[in-house]
Formats: C-alpha cells, sequence, structure tokens
C-alpha cells in the first residue's frame, strides 16, 4: 500500500505559505467556525532527546509548525525529557539545528518537559489523594506479569489497598532517593480487567538515579511518558495534539488523567506515521546503527536522519515539498523513497550549479592542438536559470574523460569514444580518437590519442555539426584532484524492518552502500567548494562538499544520481 502521492494543487516553497489541505485541518477548521478554544490554534513538536531526528519527524515538523504558520497560530517546541538514562544535552542541541534547519522557529516558545517536574508531582499527590494512585513494591517482571493479557483480565497487586497517607509517606521517600532503583514505583488505580491495556494500572512514576541533562540530581523519580504526556499538553494549553497511530489506545488513558485532575483537555488527533522502503526509521534501530559502527555517526548521508539529509545534499526546500506531497493519511502505507530522491532532483536542478567533473579519469592527448596553449572557454552555470551566468573553463592539449565514455570494440548503440569515432566535447571541440595507449603488463587502455577540429568550437558556425555523443571533460593541467563518495540505498531489503524476514536487521544491510573514489578530476572552480553549495556534475548526479573537505582537497558527496524513476512512475500512472 502507499500513501497518497500525487502531487497537491497547494505546495510549500517555504514555510510560511499555505500548507495542503488534509483531514486534520478540516478538524481544525471546523473547530475555529464553531469557537472551539476559542479560534487559538496551539500545536507542539514534542521530541524525545534521546537521539537525532529522521525524515519521519520532519513530517510532524512540517505538520505541527506549518499549520500553527498557516492559521496564524503557534507551535511550541517542547523536549520531553523524562528518561534521563538516555537523553543528552548534544541531542537537544541537534534537534535544534535540525528545525531551523527546516525552515521553522519556535520563537519564544521552547519548552521541556522537565520545566513541569514539580507540578507533574503535585498532579501525582493530587491522584494519590483522590485514590486514583498508589505506590507499589512489585518489579517490574511481577507487574508485566499480573498485567494479564489481551484475552485475560490482569490481578491487583497486593499493594493497590494501601492507604492515602502510606501512599503519601512512600512516594515522598521516593522522590528523596530513600529507595533503590526497580523497587517501588507509582502506579494509577484504574481497571486491571480493562480491555485496554493501557488502563490496567499503569505507571506513572520510576525511581532513576541517573543524572539528568538539565536538573543535574535534583530528581531521584521522573514521570511516565503517558503520564506526562497529555498533562504537558495541559500546561501549555495546546489545542490540538498530533500524534502517530500508535498512541491512539493511549488516548483514553491520558484522558483519564486529566479528566481525574479536571484540567484543561487538549484534543488528540492520530495520523499515520512516514515509513519508507529500504528504510528504517526507529531511533532505537538507528542508534544500533551508529553504535555498532555500521555508518559514521548520527549525521552519515546513507541514514535518514536529517543531519544525514543535509550533509548528503538535500535541501529543506526538497524535504518540506516531500512531506506535502506525501499528505496526512488516517491509515498506515510505505512510501517509496524514490518519491523523496524525485523531489530532491526537483529542487537541485533548479538551483545547482552544472560543472565538470570525472570520476574515473583516462586521459586524452589532443595531436593537433598546440603545445602550451591553453584557451578559455564559456560554460553556462545553469540553463534552469540564466541568471547564475557564465563562467571560463580552461582547454588545453591534455585532458580526462571518463574511462566508461571508451570501448575499444564499442556495439552499435555505444554513442561514445570508440578507435575512429567522433564525439563533441561539451562547450568545446568535437574530437576524434587516432589511437590508443595501453599498458604493457595489463593491457589496459592508458592513454587515448585524439585529434580536434578547430572549426567545431561551441559558439561556432560548425557548432551544429553532428555527432552522436557529448562527453563532459577537465583539462589535465587545471584538474584538481578529488575524493568522491557514491552512496547508495543502505538497506537491500524492501522492508528491513519486517521482524519476520529476521530478528536481526542489520542482516538487510547493503554492503556497496558507499564507494568512495580517491583519483577524481574536478574543474578547478571546485577548488574552493565550500558546504552547502550543490553542483550538477553533468551526466553524473547532484553532488554537494563534505564536512570533510580541506582546502584544496575537496571531498563530493552524491546526493542523488540524475535518473528519476519516480518521473518515470508517474508518467506511466
Amino acid at each position: 500500500m502507499t500513501e497518497n502521492n500525487k502531487k497537491n494543487e497547494t505546495e510549500n516553497d517555504s514555510p510560511q505559505e499555505k500548507t495542503p489541505s488534509h483531514f486534520i485541518r478540516h478538524i481544525i477548521d471546523g473547530d475555529n467556525q464553531s469557537g472551539k478554544f476559542g479560534g487559538r490554534v496551539h500545536t507542539r513538536f514534542p521530541p524525545e532527546p534521546n537521539g537525532y531526528l529522521h525524515i519521519g519527524h520532519a513530517k510532524s515538523i512540517c505538520l505541527n509548525f506549518g499549520l500553527a504558520n498557516d492559521l496564524n497560530g503557534t507551535c511550541n517546541l517542547r523536549f520531553d525529557d523524562t528518561n534521563p538514562a538516555k537523553e543528552e544535552t548534544a541531542y537537544v542541541s541537534a534537534i535544534q539545528k535540525d528545525v531551523r534547519w527546516l525552515g521553522f522557529d519556535w520563537g519564544e516558545n521552547l519548552h521541556y518537559a522537565s520545566d513541569y517536574f514539580e507540578q507533574l508531582y503535585e498532579f501525582a499527590v493530587q491522584l494519590i489523594k483522590k485514590e486514583k494512585a498508589y505506590v507499589d513494591d512489585l518489579s517490574p517482571d511481577e507487574i508485566r506479569e499480573y498485567r494479564g493479557t489481551l484475552s485475560e483480565p490482569g490481578k491487583n497487586s497486593p499493594h493497590r489497598q494501601r492507604s492515602v497517607e502510606e501512599n503519601l509517606d512512600l512516594f515522598a521517600r521516593m522522590r528523596s532517593g530513600e529507595f533503590d532503583e526497580g523497587s517501588r514505583c507509582l502506579r494509577a488505580k484504574i481497571d486491571m480487567a480493562s480491555g485496554n491495556l493501557n488502563l490496567r494500572d499503569p505507571v506513572m512514576y520510576r525511581i532513576s538515579k541517573k543524572e539528568h541533562h538539565r536538573t543535574g540530581s535534583a530528581w531521584s523519580i521522573y514521570p511516565m511518558y503517558d503520564f506526562a504526556h497529555g498533562l504537558c499538553d495541559s500546561i501549555e494549553g495546546i489545542t490540538h495534539s498530533l500524534c502517530t497511530l500508535e498512541f491512539e489506545d493511549h488516548r483514553v488513558l491520558y484522558d483519564w488523567f486529566l479528566e481525574q485532575l479536571g484540567v484543561f483537555r487538549s484534543q488528540q488527533i492520530e495520523f499515520a506515521r512516514l515509513n519508507l522502503n529500504h528504510t528504517v526509521l526507529s531511533k532505537r534501530k538507528l542508534l544500533t546503527l551508529v553504535q555498532e559502527g555500521h555508518v559514521n555517526g548520527w549525521d552519515d548521508p546513507r541514514l535518514p536522519t536529517i543531519s544525514g539529509l543535509r550533509r548528503r545534499g538535500y535541501t529543506p526546500e526538497s524535504i518540506r515539498d516531500f512531506c506535502n506531497r506525501i499528505g496526512v493519511a488516517k491509515s498506515e502505507g510505505v512510501v517509496d523513497v524514490a518519491l523523496l530522491e524525485h523531489c530532491i532532483r526537483e529542487d537541485l536542478n533548479k538551483k545547482a550549479l552544472r560543472v565538470m567533473a570525472v570520476l574515473k579519469p583516462l586521459k586524452v592527448v589532443l595531436t593537433n592542438y598546440p603545445e602550451g596553449q591553453v584557451e578559455q572557454l564559456s560554460a553556462e552555470n545553469n540553463p534552469e536559470d540564466l541568471s547564475a551566468g557564465t563562467r571560463n573553463l580552461p582547454f588545453s592539449r591534455v585532458l580526462y574523460i571518463e574511462q566508461e565514455d571508451f570501448m575499444e570494440d564499442p556495439p552499435k548503440k555505444f554513442f561514445r569514444l570508440g578507435p575512429g569515432r567522433e564525439v563533441r566535447l561539451k562547450h568545446a571541440y568535437i574530437i576524434k580518437c587516432e589511437s590508443v595507449v595501453k599498458d604493457p603488463n595489463t593491457g589496459e587502455v592508458t592513454e587515448l590519442h585524439c585529434s580536434y577540429d578547430p572549426e567545431t568550437k561551441s559558439g561556432s558556425a560548425q557548432e551544429g555539426r553532428k555527432v552522436k555523443g557529448t562527453l563532459h571533460w577537465v583539462s589535465a593541467e587545471h584538474a584538481v584532484t578529488a575524493r568522491v563518495r557514491l552512496y547508495d540505498r543502505l538497506f537491500l531489503k524492501e522492508n528491513p524492518s519486517d521482524e519476520k524476514e529476521s530478528s536481526d536487521f542489520t542482516s538487510g544491510l547493503n554492503p556497496d552502500s558507499i564507494n568512495e573514489l580517491i583519483d577524481c578530476k574536478v574543474e578547478p572552480s571546485l577548488a574552493d567548494a565550500t558546504a552547502g553549495t550543490h553542483y550538477q556534475f553533468m551526466r553524473l548526479g547532484y553532488f554537494c562538499p563534505d564536512k570533510d573537505t580541506k582546502s584544496g582537497t575537496p571531498v563530493f558527496n552524491r546526493t542523488v544520481t540524475l535518473r528519476d524513476a519516480w518521473a518515470k512512475i508517474s508518467q506511466k500512472n
């Protein structure tokens, strides 16, 4: 099944423009018309700082911030920092950077669940006093055993009937750090026979002696997500709490807490999370890939993390366009990663500078070109954007072309260079292969001797003389040596998260997901290429400088190839 991938009539070129219409927008429009929440629209994006954001989070970011921007509302960035064992300040910084890079700003509306620890504690005390919560001495394993199954009801804990006074005393002592981790917890007193397992006396607080990245050692107990989630929304006055479908069964629990405490209730609306083929979008699995060394950090260009996509050369505009195209659905589906690649091709086609680079060089000597002569040929920077202007390309007697652009015994439909064949060099001349030089030991072709036709210079009267092939090239004397990293999909399997296929999702990793070429030749304009610049290496794909680039030694990552599988699929449909 595939989510709606048709191009919406209204697309975002910037975060401030209108977002496409969808069922959540219709719900909020209805609420505004009825006067619910006084016409306010207040959303939030609530990441847990236990890893880097990925393309699935981008969908939620675009949805929450996009609706707020479109409806003159407010969107909070709130960190769900209730689990100090997994959270780090570095993740907080990375998340903020990613949200800003995507084009959104929370202004003064930056919050943390830890801002409300004292208030959440007081809410828990209120529930104890109402006999709606109790301290339990069962171990985590015993709690799971007592919980029951989907077909069998759970059993009450032997500690469920403790008095209010005893529960208040034990809870205060939990806070003071008197008890060991796992020895006690605070549970809601709801219904151990409920058909919804989330209502079978869920844990509200657990003991943890870990240092918190903001509060240090001030707390020895921390609220569980299911307790803090709805209450944080309530405290902040969130009108529309947008969650993915896995939280649908938890909504009744969030509402129970809000009803028992008599506080403001947000409207929770669930939508389908993003699923991409050939990709994993689980923080736990992404962390495994990082920690086990399958990739080189959270910003590895093979990962679907926002930082990885940014390093690979994806633009915020392309990601926002992708999120708009896939839409917002009520049921789960899988999106073809080819659509994401199509979005970046469309964006880079408009803005990327066209340059020449030879990834696997083959030397070409123009035997009739004057030795020592250098011409400066004019080349357009982007035919899609005439305002990008032109640049000069040095042309000389010795050049490099791609090894694959020559065949000694070419088949009939090979329209590139071969013995006795002619091709045009882009922005330059028509050349003809006259002879081949080989390594005497291996027989490998090492050099081509060609002639050039001086009457066929680009822009001349004979520019239109027809040949069947046009090749890119660089002048050997002026070429800059560069490293180029060619990336492929990280997983060979279409659904690497399918536990039925393998208990070890890493078994589906592509052993050829990266291929680094260390002796590429690029035109001199790329000597000082800087991160954030986008290039189309003519005939090869879109590339960007990597952060590993050092002065005079550029390193380029291939963002995406030129071939667009999604465009072909769309045309067929």
